[in-house]
């Protein structure tokens, strides 16, 4: 089945449209608005290779001053500047081996699918003897909502020793030639079930935060019509299915503004010599503003206590704040036909919930859903999707049997405690690997319709295309 294509064309009088988004719309201030901050980034370039440089003369045991409180504060304000006004690359995996029964297993990242706005990455791990209990095959679609892929290595390290993992790597914008077209929240939906089609029914889907309404969305659209590569399972984290659910800052802003005011205010062009000159986005040196804002006293006090550690020789406590701000701080731009359609349909129409979503002129109907499980993860104090956002995907697939479905509520985490950190690796993980082995399906291929092995984790029940 190629990409957007889901069979029979649905009767005109039944298709809705979804909203269009204009470009068009920029104020005269936003249109040349990265080509400034592109041309400040490098007329900063000089300032902080020289930064650079004092603060190794600084640090250089070899010299008198670097034992001495000015050479160390020379070093720390330097290193500081030159910090604050680097651009952060796309962070590395650091992902070379996990250990599994006890042994130390070798991990190789391969490209398995690509397209010009997505690559499929692959933790291929190369056991010597394959382990005795099951490794279910498992695709995390990671957000594009400003940061890497990378964002997630905790997630994934949590959950390599006991899954085939599979991730997908966003790209850039601003590296995507204008040739290559638009990207859309169709888009978005028709890359998922092309992943789905590549990986064969029986893959277990995990969406963090953003993904949720487009994962969902597309197993919707496959289950309507009887697609044999469903996954088996989906485990929606923190994601805004219904965010008239607990509204947060992050909605009410969205909400307040509409989308005329996003369409002028923080659309722009991608400027020469990048790839995508000319592409049209929602840059990301302004989310970064954005993220940054909403705990501005909470960075300046990490940054403030950064400069503490470096002239006191806190090397271990510097260490954890450059970890942390490295990945941080390092933000991708996205295609501004996406960033909008999604704030539309998700934020301000709250379409899904609703059920005004479309795809493709066709409707999006959660409950068609028969065969694929589902698990929702909320965080208590997420301040990002609050309580209630992403449970609404268990009210909205409504054919679902109760065995099927399951919730969790993580108490004291916020956001990034859904998907990260210790009480990820205590409590939520080993839940999400407990609801994937539940609903696993015995090998790929089990689900289509000329099989004759039951589909279902308990063995009882079988898609509806059969």
């Amino acid at each position: 089945m190629a990409i957007g294509v889901f069979g029979d064309v649905p009767d005109a009088e039944d298709v809705v449209v979804a909203p269009e988004v204009t470009l068009e719309a920029a104020s005269a201030l936003a249109r040349p608005m990265y080509w400034m901050f592109e041309l400040g980034h490098a007329a900063l370039d000089p300032l902080r290779m020289m930064a650079d440089a004092g603060r190794l003369f600084y640090r250089n045991p070899a010299n008198p001053l670097s034992h001495t409180g000015f050479g160390k504060t020379m070093s720390a304000s330097l290193e500081m500047f030159e910090r604050t006004t680097r651009r952060y690359g796309k962070p590395d995996w650091g992902i070379d081996e996990v250990t599994v029964g006890g042994v130390s297993v070798p991990v190789e990242i391969e490209t398995v699918w690509e397209r010009p706005f997505c690559k499929l990455l692959h933790f291929k791990r190369h056991f010597t003897n394959k382990p005795r209990r099951p490794q279910p095959r498992m695709v995390i679609v990671a957000p594009l909502s400003g940061h890497y892929a990378t964002l997630l290595r905790g997630t994934v390290q949590t959950l390599l020793p006991n899954h085939d993992l599979y991730i997908t790597d966003w790209v850039d914008a601003r590296n995507v030639p204008a040739t290559e077209g638009p990207f859309s929240l169709d888009d978005y939906i028709d890359y998922v079930i092309e992943i789905f089609h590549h990986l064969g029914g029986g893959v277990h889907a995990l969406a963090v935060c953003q993904p949720a309404v487009p994962v969902l969305a597309a197993v919707a659209r496959m289950e309507e019509l009887g697609d044999p590569d469903v996954p088996a399972s989906m485990v929606l984290m923190g994601g805004p299915i219904d965010t008239r659910e607990s509204p947060t800052a992050v909605n009410h802003f969205a909400e307040e503004r509409g989308i005329e005011w996003f369409q002028r205010n923080v659309i722009t062009t991608v400027p020469w010599p990048n790839a995508g000159v000319m592409r049209q986005v929602y840059p990301g040196f302004l989310q970064l503003h954005g993220f940054m804002a909403m705990n501005m006293e909470r960075h300046l006090k990490a940054h403030a206590d950064m400069f503490g550690h470096l002239v006191k020789g806190d090397g271990d406590s510097a260490a954890k704040h450059r970890e942390f701000y490295d990945e941080y701080l390092s933000v991708m731009d996205l295609p501004a036909e996406y960033y909008l359609q999604t704030l539309q349909t998700v934020f301000i129409d709250h379409a899904l919930p609703k059920g005004t979503m479309t795809h493709r002129g066709a409707k999006v109907d959660p409950s068609k859903i028969r065969n694929v499980a589902l698990l929702t993860v909320e965080g208590e104090n997420d301040d990002i999707s609050g309580i209630g956002q992403t449970r609404a995907a268990q009210t909205l697939c409504s054919s679902l049997p109760d065995d099927m479905k399951a919730h969790y509520l993580q108490p004291t985490v916020g956001h990034y405690g859904v998907f990260n950190g210790s009480r990820f690796r205590a409590e939520i993980a080993p839940r999400i690997s407990d609801f994937v082995l539940s609903h696993n399906w015995p090998k790929k291929g089990h689900n289509r319709p000329d099989s004759d092995t039951p589909t279902g984790g308990t063995g009882d029940h079988k898609p509806a295309s059969q």
